[in-house]
């Protein structure tokens, strides 16, 4: 058991990141591959490290508290009644669930967004100079804002694009490490995308590549980074997924790929090897 996809990689990789007692969020998503990238890959990447390392991790979904990760109990689709009717420990209002942020009981944060800058500052809410006349509106800020500012640390996950990792964003939704004085959460730590694994660098609080995907080279990431990136001489490549870690996702945790292809949005999106 070789093969494994991009979202099986991604899905591992946030998994170690996962720590035991810990309150971890995702939003309730979209669709399509966004839906895959904010929720997909966090929710499976949680109930992988629960297996595994952590099996007191948490996960907030949205108002819905720690809903239950295994096949049998994942809902078809992600409609408000199957979400309504999805298992779980509790479901709060929303601005319960948004108070959590501001109590500092969220531990792993999970986002995505239109632009990611070199600092970290994510952007869900419109394209262009004009705040007023947009190019391209998106939903808004959502809970991005509170999470951003509030959880103990964040993890984007975004497509590597020129369009997507700019040097600043044209609206902050969610700040990164430019300026964050003030603010008590720990703000972004991993930028995880289709060719790399981003962290940022300490003293200059901008991102730089903490690992490489196989396959996988340096020009590539700078051709497609719409900023100079650091990368260091030394970086590592990505781990594969061990073949456990692909037995688990594959048969017990997303066996239909609700959420590793995003059936569960009624959209499947593309997967790549």
């Amino acid at each position: 058991m070789k093969r494994y996809t991009l979202e099986e990689l991604l899905t591992v990789e946030v998994s170690k990141r996962i720590i035991d007692d810990e309150m971890n969020f995702t939003g309730i998503g979209t669709g399509g591959k966004a839906y895959i990238r904010a929720c997909g890959i966090p929710l499976v990447a949680v109930r992988l490290a629960q297996m595994k390392h952590a099996p007191n991790a948490l996960c907030m979904m949205g108002p819905v508290l720690d809903p239950l990760l295994d096949a049998a109990s994942v809902p078809d689709h992600n409609w408000e009644y199957d979400l309504i009717k999805w298992p779980c420990r509790s479901q709060i209002p929303l601005e319960d669930a948004l108070g959590i942020f501001r109590l500092g009981k969220s531990g792993l944060a999970f986002a995505s967004g239109a632009q990611v800058d070199k600092w970290g500052n994510l952007n869900i809410g419109m394209i262009g100079d004009d705040y007023s006349k947009p190019k391209v509106r998106f939903p808004g800020v959502l809970a991005q804002t509170d999470l951003a500012a509030f959880a103990k640390r964040v993890c984007i996950i975004v497509p590597h694009e020129k369009r997507v990792l700019v040097d600043h964003v044209d609206f902050i939704s969610g700040v990164g490490h430019e300026n964050r004085e003030g603010l008590p959460g720990g703000g972004p730590t991993y930028v995880m995308t289709n060719l790399a694994i981003m962290d940022f660098n300490p003293e200059t609080r901008q991102m730089r590549v903490h690992s490489i995907h196989p396959g996988v080279t340096a020009d590539m990431i700078r051709e497609n980074t719409g900023f100079d990136i650091e990368i260091p001489e030394n970086v590592m490549t990505t781990p594969e997924p061990s073949d456990e870690d692909l037995r688990l996702i594959r048969e017990e945790i997303d066996p239909g790929r609700k959420f590793l292809n995003a059936y569960i949005t009624s959209e499947p999106a593309s997967l790549e090897d």
